[in-house]
């Protein structure tokens, strides 16, 4: 018990411990950010984690140069959105009824919280929850349990998970190379396709 107290509080302030954290564990620090971001937006049983301040401390230590920003910014994007993607198909396959007992773990007012904003902001609410503390670790999970489609809930997922990261300063300084990255990455499927065309043609 005394084990999982100490693992629960290093989680829980990692965020005022980064700099600690990164010269004792070196590179595997990017490993156990990963792991916070996917739990805090992918699993529906850690809503308390820190999201945002982690996000904003990991910047601050990227920009003095103690992480590699072309290492983070990627690692915590895709840990973000997948994060998101399987918190939706929790909800998809899970019975909301599990709020209707009384767990601690499974808060009836954060499910309902979820459920407003998502009834105010339809599909939006994915991309605006990644602002709002709680909000942003159910709103997927809402979405999965209201079957929206998850053609369009990938798309929500993506830009959410853009402009949450967008947000932070290193990332501000470096956006003329990541629209750069993005185009790149964006005409990749393009010319793999022209030049599978073209060969199918030649046979």
């Amino acid at each position: 018990m005394e084990i999982l107290k100490m693992i629960l509080d290093f989680f829980l302030h990692i965020d005022k411990n980064l700099a600690l954290v990164t010269a004792q564990y070196g590179t595997m620090t990017y490993l156990i950010l990963f792991l916070v971001i996917f739990m805090e937006t992918g699993l529906v049983v850690t809503p308390f984690l820190p999201g945002d301040s982690l996000l904003f401390a990991a910047g601050a230590l990227a920009a003095m140069g103690s992480f590699d920003f072309w290492i983070l910014y990627p690692l915590m994007l895709v840990a973000a959105i997948v994060g998101d993607t399987v918190n939706y198909w929790i909800g998809d396959k899970f019975e909301k009824s599990v709020f209707e007992r009384g767990s601690k773990i499974f808060k009836k007012e954060y499910l309902e919280q979820a459920e407003e904003f998502y009834r105010k902001y339809g599909g939006r609410a994915i991309v605006f929850a990644r602002f709002v503390p709680i909000v942003r670790t159910f709103a997927p999970f809402v979405a999965g349990i209201s079957k929206m489609h998850y053609g369009d809930f990938i798309k929500y997922n993506m830009v959410g998970g853009f402009a949450w990261f967008g947000n932070l300063p290193v990332v501000k300084e470096n956006f003329h190379y990541l629209v750069l990255g993005i185009i790149v990455v964006s005409l990749v499927p393009i010319f793999v396709e022209v030049r599978k065309r073209r060969k199918s043609v030649i046979k």
